[in-house]
């Protein structure tokens, strides 16, 4: 199985999750967009953006059957930006979704603040993980990375306050941390079979963050980031 780590942002760096309905509707769309199969016609995903969307889990007509393009192992919203950790199931799968992921939130995103033109800054970049290490911190990189939020500096490994490092990550709803805790936060969008057997389960998953958290280095995935 390959791994490939892609992620974008917006063009020159703006935001392009204004509020907590933006955040779903791109986590819904990782969702419905995982099909080989057309999507439902966009009036119809524009429900997922209604006052009434349960923010806790995708709008996405979860009892249809699908057949994805590809795995998604992690993922990350962050306010310009976003982290997924992907593997093909399907010849050019990845190049497929991505193409319906960035072109469908752009559609919506456009539409609700009424602006044209690009959102993404070009089209997105896509690193395999080859290197061991990467693949061992990659994960971690992606769920961290909501700290740049509220402690920096976990990128220079020197976190005065460990427990409230954990304690925002564990709130921070817009990753896939909570589902590999045992939290059912958005459970449809992963796949987390593979790397929960790797992490030994939920409460192995849990130990490492709060150890990998205190030696954690960015030079480990250097190469594999937008930095």
């Amino acid at each position: 199985m390959d791994f490939f780590h892609v992620l974008n942002r917006g063009v020159d760096k703006r935001t392009t999750f204004l509020d907590e309905r933006d955040y779903l509707r791109f986590i819904h769309d990782i969702y419905e967009f995982n099909d080989t199969r057309n999507v439902l016609p966009y009036y119809q995903l524009r429900r997922a953006t209604e006052p009434s969307a349960d923010v806790r889990r995708p709008q996405t007509y979860h009892e249809r059957s699908r057949e994805r393009l590809v795995q998604v192992h992690f993922f990350c919203l962050m306010p310009n930006h976003y982290h997924l950790l992907l593997s093909p199931v399907v010849e050019n799968g990845i190049s497929l979704f991505m193409k319906k992921l960035n072109g469908g939130y752009s559609k919506y995103f456009n539409e609700k603040y009424d602006r044209s033109g690009a959102l993404w800054q070009g089209k997105y970049k896509k690193v395999l993980i080859e290197r061991d290490a990467h693949f061992l911190y990659i994960p971690y990189y992606i769920h961290f990375n909501p700290l740049d939020l509220k402690v920096p500096e976990w990128r220079k490994q020197c976190i005065a306050h460990p427990k409230k490092a954990l304690d925002f990550l564990n709130t921070y709803r817009w990753s896939s941390h909570l589902d590999y805790l045992g939290e059912k936060n958005f459970p449809l969008v992963t796949d987390r079979k593979f790397f929960l057997e790797f992490f030994g389960g939920e409460g192995g998953y849990k130990k490492s963050v709060s150890k990998t958290l205190k030696e954690f280095s960015v030079d480990e995935v250097a190469g594999v980031t937008l930095e």
